[in-house]
């Protein structure tokens, strides 16, 4: 009986688009252990919270002088990224304004190992969404230049991001004025996920197949923002006051994981897009086809010297002419990984 409800289940959501999409990004969460990669990514995120909020408003100190209202103004915008505890973090990170230089020196070894840290995160859980060979990932110098990159990019969305939340482009005293704030919001957002999907994603991922989750990654985090501030605007202020550190440190963690679960699903829309790995059986056998191009796809990632072939059968069906030769050189090896599939249905990328 149970069986025989999943199997029509099973049925009805692969005959849907919306369904199957949505059951797609779930499997492939989970063959790239995603839960994982979102532990991983909350810690390091965390870890690179406070040493930058510390530089910032170390920066603000010295370049604002006496104009304090102008640097808490900036405070105020940037720390509304954290609606639910954004008030608290403001209070604690003002007292670290006594220090100015020193400060300075501390926040910016701190935010550098930190968003290191973050970045190579991101670069191995990028690479895991996307199924990337082990022959093919990027090297040492690489690696560290997409730090550097990543950190450069990371400073610049938290203020921009935290100026359009807080105060909006066009402010919102009209219903009309407050959608295009949310909107202009949204747009930013989505812009500062593309580059930072095009910054820890390998470079033969071409640019369009990476918009389509930064605009749900965007959209998702302006969401969450709202969302944030209805609680606030609810109770959940006077909560954190009573709490105090605890309400502070969980809640930041609370939030840091949900934006980079709202991150993970993103890059995993775009993967399952370029590879179109929909829709997939949450009950098989038989296996789909997208099944099987995403058992391939997993098998070939752990490839992991230029002479190494992995090859995949399936006792349902034959083998698929993927060719068993060993490729000679990293080239091939690309051309066998993009021969996945990533071109499928595009008459290849250029």
């Amino acid at each position: 009986m149970l069986e025989r409800a999943v199997r029509a289940a099973d049925h009805v959501q692969q005959r849907s688009r919306v369904l199957g999409f949505a059951v797609a990004v779930q499997k492939k969460f989970g063959d790239d252990n995603g839960g994982g990669l979102v532990a991983t990514l909350a810690y390091s995120g965390f870890v690179s919270v406070f040493p930058l909020l510390l530089v910032l408003v170390t920066v603000l100190g010295i370049v604002a002088g006496h104009d304090s209202s102008f640097a808490r103004s900036i405070e105020r915008s940037v720390l509304s990224q954290f609606p639910i505890i954004g008030t608290d973090l403001q209070h604690n990170v003002r007292a670290l304004r006594s220090a100015t230089v020193p400060g300075l020196v501390v926040g910016l070894a701190g935010l550098t190992w930190g968003a290191t840290g973050l970045s190579q995160t991101g670069l191995h859980a990028m690479a895991e969404v996307w199924n990337v060979p082990g022959v093919l990932r990027p090297g040492f110098l690489a690696r560290v230049w997409r730090s550097f990159a990543f950190l450069a990019l990371l400073g610049t969305g938290v203020c921009v991001a935290g100026l359009l939340s807080g105060y909006g482009l066009l402010g919102r005293h009209t219903v009309l004025a407050g959608a295009a704030s949310e909107l202009a919001s949204v747009i930013a957002t989505s812009a500062l996920y593309l580059a930072g999907l095009r910054v820890l994603t390998t470079r033969e991922v071409p640019w369009r197949r990476l918009v389509p989750g930064s605009v749900v990654g965007g959209i998702a985090w302006t969401a969450l923002e709202a969302a944030g501030g209805e609680l606030v605007a609810r109770g959940l202020r006077h909560e954190s006051a009573v709490y105090g550190l605890f309400a502070i440190v969980l809640g930041l963690v609370a939030w840091i994981y949900l934006g980079a679960r709202i991150s993970m699903y993103a890059a995993e829309i775009n993967a399952i897009l370029a590879f179109h790995l929909w829709p997939r059986s949450i009950a098989p056998p038989p296996l789909t086809s997208a099944d099987r191009r995403a058992l391939r796809l997993v098998a070939r990632q752990s490839e992991r010297r230029p002479g190494e072939r992995v090859s995949v059968s399936f006792a349902d069906a034959p083998a698929t002419p993927d060719g068993d030769a060993a490729p000679p050189d990293e080239g091939a090896a690309l051309r066998q990984w993009r021969a996945a599939g990533l071109d499928h249905g595009t008459g290849g990328e250029k």
